[in-house]
């Protein structure tokens, strides 16, 4: 019972969320300003505590390459598995599809199934993830699908074609210009985001074995601690149910998927990665995750509107709970 508790407060923040919503407590865009507070202060605040009381090892990189492996493979099998499909919609599937909420929800589950122990690796799982869905799949997405950054989709001409339309030219200078103009957009869309930046920044001062001051993780605790709150109140805020059977066909699509890999990636953390049993639970429970808080925040930038993804987090984060708390029962069982 003891350990139904914590994600249940989760799902009940979330619920608290939509509530407030539904009943005019909060506006329909209000969710925009915890989302701005969530990435760019609580969630960073959260990552330099992580790294401030917790040692890392550098091996451990591995795992912040299984990782990126982990959220690199689902959205690009959906890119090329959905040919003939409306780049909206295949839009939305890549992007709901990569990554894992490892900061917001693992966290405390972790921590609770596991214990302190699991926090480490899963922070240096989370930085490989953080690769694909801080800033990788957005940058991914929007260059395969030339869906042109910094506009919704319906803003570019909404098209049934499984890509945007891309003007061809022989113009070598012109050609020229649109390569460098990519290279920049790709830079961007890393360094742009304040989460990647910071995980980039621990990872250099890791490789280099510098630590953080203890005066750090005094400053950034409150950052933790309040980070579960604001991810999961916004997923609220922003999420609302499918509105007919094309939105439960995209989130069945989603699901169907995140669950075949997520299991397959769960068995090979457990199986083959060469670290001791603690390390390799907690990092197959990450692959067991819900989606990305990011994915809401993407998938507003492309199209226009979240509600899905949040609603696609919220059930993602149900049926993550129970597959966290049955993973750990399986392996303590082995």
């Amino acid at each position: 019972m003891g350990m139904l508790i914590q994600p249940a407060t989760l799902l009940a923040i979330i619920l608290a969320g939509y509530l407030f919503k539904r009943f005019g407590l909060l506006g329909e865009r209000d969710y925009r300003v915890v989302q701005t507070l969530e990435f760019d202060l609580v969630l960073p605040g959260a990552i330099i505590y992580s790294f401030a009381t917790n040692p890392h090892q550098v091996s451990f990189l591995l795992l912040s390459a299984f990782a990126v492996l982990a959220a690199l493979l689902p959205p690009l099998g959906v890119y090329l598995t959905t040919r003939r499909t409306p780049v909206g919609r295949r839009a939305f599937l890549m992007l709901n599809t990569s990554g894992f909420n490892i900061g917001c929800f693992s966290f405390p589950m972790l921590q609770l199934l596991i214990g302190p122990a699991a926090l480490v690796p899963a922070a240096m799982f989370d930085l490989g993830n953080d690769v694909m869905v801080a800033a990788g799949t957005s940058v991914m997405t929007q260059n395969l699908l030339h869906i042109q950054p910094g506009r919704p989709l319906s803003e570019q001409g909404a098209v049934d074609a499984p890509v945007m339309p891309s003007p061809r030219t022989d113009d070598p200078d012109a050609r020229r210009l649109r390569r460098k103009a990519l290279a920049q957009g790709v830079i961007k869309g890393f360094l742009g985001s304040v989460c990647f930046d910071v995980y980039l920044v621990m990872a250099i001062m890791m490789l280099l074995g510098w630590n953080l001051p203890h005066w750090v993780a005094q400053v950034t605790q409150p950052f933790s601690g309040a980070n579960s709150f604001c991810a999961m109140i916004m997923v609220g805020m922003l999420m609302e149910l499918p509105s007919g059977s094309r939105d439960i066909k995209d989130v069945a699509q989603v699901l169907a998927w995140r669950l075949p890999f997520g299991l397959i990636f769960a068995a090979a953390a457990w199986f083959l990665l060469p670290f001791d049993p603690t390390v390799r639970e907690a990092v197959a429970l990450c692959c067991l995750s819900p989606t990305a808080v990011f994915a809401t925040m993407f998938t507003d930038k492309v199209l226009g509107n979240a509600r899905l993804a949040g609603f696609t987090l919220a059930l993602t984060a149900v049926m993550g709970t129970v597959m966290m708390i049955g993973g750990h029962l399986l392996i303590a069982a082995l």
